[in-house]
């Protein structure tokens, strides 16, 4: 990789920097984070006061925080982590405010201090850092434009600026500042990176993969993108699971069944990355399944392994809730009223998600009879 202009070479052009990003990366998907960690040190001890140390070190945090999004234990270290990488860059900065590595950084912190925002609902926030990150991400690749992995960047930038002016007009304000966006343009700079990346073709990957899933409901192109990175990046549990669901959304039931059977006796088995919230999702989706095959005993004892991992949570997650909801109408199903009753009651007191409560209010009026997928 050459540098992107005469005396302003970055470290990413370094081969120890890119063998070593490459073997850390590699186990970091893998779910081998300590392995990761070692290539990571590795880095930064060559690259002492350079912010690529503290950034690759958060990313086993990152992925933590991913493989249980109900889990909020590590959102603090991940936050003073990527204030950790902005001030140092703020200071790279000040010596020279053409720094390219330091720009690059700064967007890439604050890109992902953004994403964990949004993922909490901290919206505000979020935008603000997206607002702030948006410059350095456009100068990387206004400076840089034959690097693939640089065009990633503007690439999410186009597409989903373009899909909150489209579809979400709550959230117009928000983007009403940034500049012209296209999100054609955007899909093909992501596409650019999946295919010809180095440092990003994983995520640019699994951004694509959520294009097609979330906005765009494109069951060939999301298919594609999970195979890839099931083929990657076998033994991770947050590919592993999302495969799953892709299944789901399109009805093709017995790949569901194999998938998070598999999911679950990977958690039972103790792999690397395969958590509680992950067996979580493989219960209840199994429990799907044999509610809409009509199965309600196998569903309801399924259900009851949900209640009992759900148990060590204080707050009610998705899979929470709505395995309580899935469990009240498994028990309609099987005329046991008193225990459906039960957990409509529960959902009534838990908090909303979608229609849960008012689903669980017309099922304690009128008990669900089985006749019809839930």
């Amino acid at each position: 990789m050459a540098s992107p202009a005469v005396g302003q070479p970055t470290v990413l052009a370094d081969s120890l920097v890119r063998y070593h990003a490459t073997v850390g990366l590699q186990a970091l998907y893998g779910m081998r984070f300590d392995e990761a960690d070692e290539q990571f040190r590795i880095i930064a001890d060559q690259q002492p006061g350079h912010p690529i140390g503290p950034f690759l070190a958060a990313l086993g945090t990152w992925w933590k925080i991913l493989l249980d999004y109900s889990n909020t234990r590590h959102d603090e270290a991940f936050y003073a982590a990527m204030t950790a990488v902005i001030e140092q860059c703020n200071w790279m900065l000040k010596e020279d405010e053409d720094d390219f590595d330091a720009m690059f950084f700064k967007g890439m912190a604050l890109g992902f201090r953004g994403r964990l925002r949004t993922n909490r609902r901290d919206y505000l926030r979020a935008a603000a850092d997206g607002k702030r990150a948006m410059g350095y991400v456009l100068e990387v690749g206004r400076r840089f434009p034959q690097s693939h992995d640089f065009a990633f960047g503007e690439g999410i930038y186009q597409y989903y600026a373009a899909i909150i002016r489209e579809r979400f007009p709550v959230m117009r304000p928000l983007v009403a500042f940034f500049p012209k966006n296209d999100r054609v343009e955007g899909l093909a700079a992501i596409r650019r990176t999946a295919t010809h990346g180095h440092y990003f073709k994983t995520e640019a990957t699994y951004f694509l993969l959520q294009i097609y899933y979330n906005y765009e409901s494109n069951y060939g192109k999301s298919v594609e993108y999970i195979s890839w990175l099931r083929n990657e990046h076998p033994g991770n549990a947050f590919f592993h699971t999302l495969e799953g669901r892709i299944y789901m959304r399109w009805g093709y039931w017995d790949r569901v069944e194999r998938i998070f059977a598999d999911v679950l006796d990977r958690f039972k088995s103790g792999a690397p990355g395969y958590t509680a919230a992950m067996a979580e999702q493989a219960l209840y989706y199994l429990a799907r399944t044999r509610m809409i095959a009509g199965r309600y005993r196998e569903a309801s004892h399924l259900l009851l392994q949900l209640e009992a991992l759900s148990a060590r949570l204080s707050h009610d997650t998705y899979f929470k809730v709505m395995g309580r909801l899935q469990a009240g109408m498994a028990y309609d199903a099987l005329g046991q009223r008193d225990m459906a009753e039960s957990r409509y009651e529960q959902v009534r007191n838990m908090r909303a998600w979608g229609t849960s409560r008012e689903r669980a209010e017309d099922y304690l009026r009128i008990p669900f009879a089985g006749s019809r997928a839930p």
